[in-house]
């Protein structure tokens, strides 16, 4: 009997440990959606999918704010993220843009999977007025794009955020991880005005 309880507790202890092992695996995940609630720490989701997300609003969860900003503002030098939909011939028309307070994640990339959609971070080399806005060169390591910026497109600079953005209705865009006890625990919440 004894033996037993001492394999079955050995047995637990091994399937703790490769458990929290798969969670730190999994390493973080990306939540894009719309704020529900904010209840102490816990910051509730509704992501793209429709489905109800709780993310643990930590101390070291950092939070930036999205602060509209006008197309005029946009300068060779600025570190921004595009998101851009490319046209049959390839061509990058922005619908979103956002100047970042330092470079993060240089690069070009499919935005989600998407063969339709871009995501580029990179420094913009040069500013051209254009017919309906303004055509931006953009350069990373290892290459460079040319995209358009519409007039209509979404333009914000990203500054330091607070709980107070947390509003029933604001867009985000977050990375969180798995914690010890296995819920999501934001890294970084960027947070948009309520539209």
């Amino acid at each position: 009997m004894e033996g037993t309880v001492k394999r079955w507790l050995v047995f637990l202890g091994v399937s703790l440990v490769l458990a929290s092992s798969l969670a730190s695996a999994q390493g973080s995940v990306r939540v894009r959606g719309t704020i529900t609630a904010l209840d102490g720490n816990v910051l509730s989701v509704t992501d793209a999918g429709g489905k109800a997300v709780a993310i643990q609003v930590g101390e070291k969860t950092e939070i930036v704010f999205t602060q509209p900003a006008a197309l005029a503002d946009i300068k060779p030098g600025d570190f921004l993220g595009i998101t851009s939909k490319k046209g049959a011939d390839g061509a990058l028309t922005a619908y979103e843009v956002r100047r970042f307070p330092r470079p993060i994640n240089p690069g070009h990339r499919p935005f989600d999977g998407r063969e339709d959609q871009t995501m580029t971070n990179a420094t913009v080399a040069a500013t051209v007025a254009a017919t309906n806005g303004r055509e931006l060169t953009v350069t990373y390591d290892g290459g460079s794009q040319k995209i358009l910026v519409p007039a209509d497109a979404s333009i914000s600079t990203l500054v330091p955020g607070e709980r107070s953005h947390f509003v029933p209705g604001a867009p985000v865009n977050l990375t969180a991880a798995p914690g010890a006890d296995g819920t999501l625990v934001a890294q970084r919440i960027q947070v948009s005005p309520r539209k």
